[in-house]
């Protein structure tokens, strides 16, 4: 056997925890990887969500979709995470199979704008409201910048205290390597 990166760890859960048909929540969509993904395993009876603050990050993703013709079940956001339940439709609560996060900053953009705990933790508030039961949230935590530190602390604080009766919450990292690497947060909703 060999050990499961951090990203295809996160993929791995994705995928365990989605099915074609289901809705789930891309919540901060960069350069459109996770939410290619998401589209291709949910399919055309699925439907993903899309968020992002930078309209350069809804551009990519956009581009990647359309070049993959994986776009017909994508609805983009240009929004922050934390307004997730403000925007999607009272529909969706209690049916959402899975999110995912990509905190910190969009690669090979500005480093100035980044996710913040703040924010991150209202998201992951709604998130556990809209989750069907056994749905996941996956934070993939990159905390080697300044602000990727305060948010790493603030939100490993917030899920280490989620009631065991309401949620499990697994951490997976590598804990001999440099450099801050990032590292994978999953928590599963529970009945």
């Amino acid at each position: 056997m060999i050990l499961e990166g951090v990203l295809p760890f996160a993929r791995t859960l994705l995928r365990t925890f989605s099915n074609p048909g289901d809705l789930v929540i891309d919540a901060t969509c960069g350069n459109g990887h996770d939410t290619l993904f998401l589209s291709k395993r949910v399919g055309k009876e699925g439907k993903v969500f899309a968020f992002d603050i930078q309209e350069k990050a809804i551009q990519k993703s956009q581009k990647r979709l359309m070049d993959n013709e994986a776009d017909a079940n994508v609805t983009f956001f240009h929004a922050s995470h934390d307004t997730i339940a403000e925007l999607l439709p009272n529909t969706v609560s209690g049916k959402i199979a899975a999110a995912i996060f990509n905190l910190g900053y969009l690669p090979g953009s500005d480093k100035s704008i980044t996710t913040t705990g703040t924010s991150t933790i209202r998201a992951i508030e709604q998130l556990l409201e809209l989750l069907k039961i056994e749905g996941v949230i996956v934070l993939v935590i990159y905390h080697g910048h300044d602000e990727g530190k305060r948010e790493k602390e603030l939100v490993m604080n917030f899920v280490e205290n989620l009631d065991q009766t309401q949620a499990h919450v697994l951490r997976y990292d590598f804990i001999n390597q440099k450099n801050d690497p990032p590292f994978v947060v999953a928590i599963e909703k529970r009945g």
